[in-house]
């Protein structure tokens, strides 16, 4: 229980940061209907993208360590079957909220603050866990994923094992978010850091005929 009150007053204090819909850094989000080619799109890449797969290793190595749940036992193959799990749950989340966030046009897609100082970005990468942009590209709570995050957890419950107590699914919402979290940080800093390798880098040598 704690968890869910811990989202709540987290849900609350970055909304009410944010000036309760008005974006803190200025972000180019489009003004446009997604598609369901779109959302599809958005689907496959929030669930087998880069940015999942690693803050996946995150939320799995979490779970490995505290062995949740016990039967998996702490060890690299307990690691595989929860990320195997945390991804399935996951993909379930993402279509849920895909598709439940079409009914009134929410865009759950990440859009960088790149430019703006990294204190900023850093509350930016947060802040967009719990919110997300509507059909005017104004930002709003995100309420297609505050059902699609437990939604998708039981769904995928009913195969895991000792998963299905209050206090379980609690815990898994609130990994739900970090994870979130985790891969908008992948998102906005990633294509910095290889920018920065790239200029580091020195050029390749070229082949002459």
């Amino acid at each position: 229980m704690r968890w869910a009150i811990g989202i709540a007053v987290m849900t609350v204090t970055v909304w009410g940061q944010s000036g309760g819909g008005t974006e803190s850094v200025s972000i180019a989000a489009p003004a446009v209907e997604l598609s369901g080619h779109d959302r599809l799109r958005w689907v496959a890449l929030s669930t087998f993208g880069p940015k999942n797969l690693a803050a996946g290793i995150f939320v799995a190595g979490i779970q490995t360590w505290r062995n949740e749940p016990e039967v998996w036992d702490p060890h690299w193959d307990g690691f595989g079957k929860r990320y195997g799990a945390r991804l399935a749950a996951g993909g379930t989340s993402n279509a849920i909220e895909a598709g439940i966030g079409s009914l009134w046009g929410e865009d759950p897609r990440y859009f960088r603050a790149a430019g703006q100082p990294v204190k900023t970005r850093i509350g930016h990468v947060v802040k967009m866990a719990f919110v997300d942009h509507n059909r005017a590209g104004a930002t709003q709570p995100a309420y297609a994923r505050y059902l699609a995050l437990p939604g998708g957890i039981l769904i995928s419950n009913t195969w895991r094992p000792d998963q299905s107590a209050a206090g379980h699914v609690t815990h898994q919402v609130a990994l739900g978010f970090i994870s979130r979290i985790i891969g908008n940080a992948f998102s906005e800093f990633m294509p910095d850091l290889f920018d920065r390798y790239k200029v580091r880098s020195p050029a390749a040598p070229q082949n002459h005929p």
